[in-house]
């Protein structure tokens, strides 16, 4: 791995805090949970994933249903849910032949309230 020294040179950069930098390399995250807490992030920030998200906060819903709330395809809505499964963000179950999605855990909904309160400040 580069050093310190290297690495300004490799990206040109000018350093006039060595110590901040320092401490926020030490602080920094891994890698792969930057990278998932910038997918996670890129999911919400999608605005009808956003009201999947919001209309799932109080109880579950069917394809069909979420489609109607959005007044879009079925498909559209399955594709959208696909990448809030992939992410964790919804889990479902299954009744007959009928998916009922539902936030995943409680984590979801703390991040909204959370964004919605920074967003009416």
């Amino acid at each position: 791995m580069p050093s310190e020294e290297n690495l300004k040179d490799l990206c040109n950069c000018r350093c006039i805090h060595e110590s901040r930098v320092s401490d926020a390399t030490a602080h920094a995250l891994p890698e792969h949970e930057n990278l998932h807490m910038a997918q996670l992030f890129k999911a919400m920030g999608d605005a009808n994933r956003l009201k999947v998200l919001w209309a799932l906060e109080k109880e579950e819903m069917c394809v069909c249903d979420i489609a109607a709330f959005l007044k879009v395809s079925e498909s559209a809505v399955s594709h959208q849910l696909r990448m809030l499964r992939q992410l964790h963000l919804v889990s479902n179950r299954r009744e007959g032949q009928v998916l009922y999605y539902r936030l995943n855990d409680h984590h979801i909904n703390e991040l909204m309230l959370i964004a919605l309160k920074h967003t009416r400040e």
